[in-house]
């Protein structure tokens, strides 16, 4: 379970993302369960949209991916 601080902080690195590098990561996650997002349907989303869907996979699964881990591990 991440603790307030870990959560703030993911917040914060998601907030901060512009829409081509939420669609990547959104399009390239590797985590406990699949996600199937296509280019087109993530291209039709608004950025605000984006980034809730990539905040739920990095608090579902408790971390960001690799190149965005921060300090906290």
């Amino acid at each position: 379970m991440l603790r307030t601080d870990q959560v703030e902080e993911i917040v914060t690195i998601v907030r901060s993302m512009d829409r081509d590098a939420l669609a990547e990561h959104l399009l390239n996650f590797q985590g406990r369960f699949p996600v199937d997002f296509t280019p087109d349907f993530l291209g039709r989303q608004s950025d605000d949209r984006l980034k809730h869907l990539f905040l739920a996979l990095c608090l579902t699964h408790g971390r960001l991916p690799g190149d965005l881990e921060p300090a906290f591990a």
